[in-house]
């Protein structure tokens, strides 16, 4: 990882801090302020992935794959903030089922970085299973309970645990690898 990079992990870290303060503090527009973050990085992320495609990804192979991975994400984050203001807990629950997925992600790749015999593959995992339980936990308070702040105060609880993960990896230091 480059000190840019470092750097700028750290800056989105103390952004993801900074919003679930304000999310926890003003409990009224936590909502708003969870799914205008979502929606602003799912465009984000969208956008810099076309961009990916139509300068260097076309090229390779598969591609074309890259390229519906970005108009997908695009459109969910187009999605999520056109219904932003209508359907309150059912973008919250959007919110923790990308969590789910995320944790879900996560598992695999430590599973993965296992079979490769990688150190790390045991945080890897932990922040997998962590990141699932915390998805099922809201997802059934937010049935059960049909409450908007105990969703956004576990969300906000998983913002804080990715954000510290996030600057744990960032001041860990990077295996250097020699071909000799």
């Amino acid at each position: 990882m480059t000190i840019f990079q470092r750097i700028r992990s750290v800056i989105i870290a103390l952004v993801m801090i900074l919003s679930g303060v304000l999310m926890l503090c003003l409990p009224d527009i936590g909502y708003a302020v969870a799914a205008l973050i979502l929606s602003i990085s799912l465009l984000l992320y969208g956008i810099r992935t076309l961009i990916y495609y139509f300068t260097l990804a076309r090229h390779m192979v598969g591609g074309r794959g890259i390229l519906y991975i970005g108009i997908v994400v695009l459109d969910l984050g187009i999605f999520t903030l056109t219904v932003a203001d209508n359907m309150e807990i059912y973008i919250l629950l959007y919110l923790l089922a990308f969590r789910l997925f995320s944790g879900l992600v996560d598992i695999l790749r430590a599973l993965e970085a296992r079979r490769y015999e990688s150190p790390g593959w045991k945080s890897k995992l932990a922040v997998g299973i962590v990141n699932i339980l915390m998805a099922l936990l809201a997802l059934a308070a937010g049935i059960v309970f049909r409450s908007e702040e105990l969703l956004v105060v576990l969300y906000c609880a998983g913002l804080f645990g990715s954000a510290l993960a996030r600057i744990a990896t960032a001041f860990r230091k990077s295996a250097i690898v020699y071909i000799q």
